[in-house]
């Protein structure tokens, strides 16, 4: 898959990214590019070099806790106009977006078929925000998250016919 090409970076996100690529360098991935990408979905950050493991981490958790932290910093004081980025690694959450929307549309055809509601893996917050997104507009199916962290899931209910 070749990499995405790259938005222009607005002026007022450039503090964002240089902040980034400080707590990188503290991480010892200071020979990294990041780039902004402008998708549907919001504003992202995405890393690209070489040794990029450590940054995902398993499953993606080291990545999901950088993210909190980082937006928790940009976002310090602020009330109004809060930014949000997602920090992406090679690609990484935006191939995961894909296969969870994929999920999304297989367990919505599933619970349609079966008639009955379908328990989900424990996810990630942000990973179970992507299914309910995609399946939020369905008229068949409804969504609700259950459970406890790490062990969070995401339910997908058949809707009543009305």
């Amino acid at each position: 898959m070749a990499p995405v090409e790259p938005s222009p970076l607005p002026d007022d996100a450039k503090p964002a990214r240089d902040l980034l690529a400080e707590i990188l360098a503290k991480m010892g991935l200071d020979d990294v590019d990041i780039v902004f990408l402008q998708r549907s979905e919001g504003e992202y950050f995405e890393v690209r070099g070489p040794r990029l493991a450590s940054l995902i981490g398993r499953e993606g958790k080291t990545l999901e806790a950088l993210n909190l932290i980082y937006n928790n910093i940009i976002n310090a004081g602020v009330r109004n106009n809060r930014r949000y980025y997602t920090i992406d690694a090679e690609g990484y959450r935006a191939r995961r977006a894909d296969q969870l929307k994929t999920l999304a549309l297989a367990t919505l055809e599933r619970v349609v078929r079966e008639g009955r509601a379908i328990k989900l893996e424990p996810m990630l917050p942000s990973e179970r925000k992507i299914v309910h997104l995609a399946l939020a507009d369905s008229p068949f199916v409804r969504t609700e998250s259950e459970g406890v962290e790490p062990e969070r899931r995401l339910v997908v209910h058949p809707k009543a016919a009305e």
